[in-house]
């Protein structure tokens, strides 16, 4: 083959880039997986060396992480098997696990309110504010966490009470509506914040007590002291609460508001999944597991139109 195996890696994730998908973790896995070839010298890929890559984990022993490396080399290896049928694909079954998504956790008002009152503990005064903001906007927006750290001052439209966010999952933009009194609270955070601040070299509109732009990588280890200062604790064996749990919360406390109110869930679903920047409704059907209620009161619909059908 005249074209290295690299050379063919690097123009597939230039070519799945293009189409919108950003392979992070991805990229970096199937450029270490032909690194691996070319340590072993190897002209193509065979199902012998994609599984010895996949278990050279030294420090770990995790059937579901061997899985994800071997999807990554199974994925690379049905687009070269088009370039060099010598290629070799391995079985689906091979270092196959099926992955359980865990139960996300759903806020109570009541956790949402000890978490903005925990946040008074933060110093300095900036840092308050902006924690105090951030979340209370998560919990009413469903935004993604990367996607509200990303916001500028200019991606806030008070006139038309909207929300612009930027080249977020599959590079795509969309439009948030917001409800006018989330917009009077960011208002409000955007005075504060001018007040208190000491720099104006970011556009950001969330800003860390130095004044730089509020960073998603170094969220956890003050969210982790506020959601103990609330109290928040997961059951024995759960995962504990995380940011990105205010996206599950405020999707299914959308879906819930719906079912209660008689709404048809079936025909409005497309427009939570443009609202929360899904790819499709399939992506937000999930949420329909996520709370015993919200599972109860969709068979308790789908029962009564069986019923109905029957009864006809």
């Amino acid at each position: 083959m005249s074209i290295s195996l690299r050379i063919h890696a690097e123009e597939y994730l230039a070519m799945r880039r293009s189409l919108g998908f950003k392979l992070t973790s991805f990229g970096k896995l199937l450029l270490d997986f032909i690194g691996y070839l070319e340590q072993q010298n190897a002209p193509v890929i065979t199902t012998e060396l994609a599984v010895v890559w996949a278990r050279a984990t030294p420090r770990s022993t995790s059937e579901i992480r061997w899985a994800r490396r071997m999807m990554v080399a199974r994925i690379f290896a049905r687009h070269m098997h088009v370039f060099d049928p010598a290629t070799e694909v391995s079985a689906p079954d091979i270092l196959s696990h099926h992955y359980c998504r865990v139960t996300p956790h759903l806020y109570t008002p009541g956790q949402v309110a000890a978490l903005l009152e925990a946040t008074n503990s933060l110093q300095p005064a900036l840092r308050c504010h902006t924690y105090a903001t951030f979340l209370a906007l998560l919990s009413v927006s469903g935004l993604r966490t990367g996607e509200a750290c990303r916001l500028n001052d200019a991606d806030i439209d008070v006139e038309n009470g909207m929300l612009l966010v930027k080249d977020s999952k599959f590079g795509k933009s969309r439009d948030v509506p917001i409800h006018e009194t989330t917009l009077a609270a960011l208002q409000a955070y955007a005075r504060e914040r001018d007040r208190l601040r000491t720099t104006t070299t970011t556009t950001a509109f969330f800003i860390s007590g130095r004044g730089t732009r509020l960073h998603v990588t170094n969220l956890s280890s003050t969210f982790t002291r506020l959601r103990e200062l609330a109290g928040i604790h997961s059951m024995p064996g759960s995962r504990q609460a995380r940011l990105h749990d205010f996206r599950h919360s405020f999707s299914t406390g959308t879906l819930l508001d719906w079912y209660r109110s008689g709404e048809d869930v079936q025909a409005k679903l497309p427009l939570l999944s443009a609202y929360l920047g899904h790819a499709d409704p399939k992506s937000t059907y999930w949420y329909l597991s996520g709370a015993p209620e919200l599972m109860e009161l969709a068979a308790n619909r789908i029962t009564g139109l069986i019923g109905g059908t029957c009864d006809d």
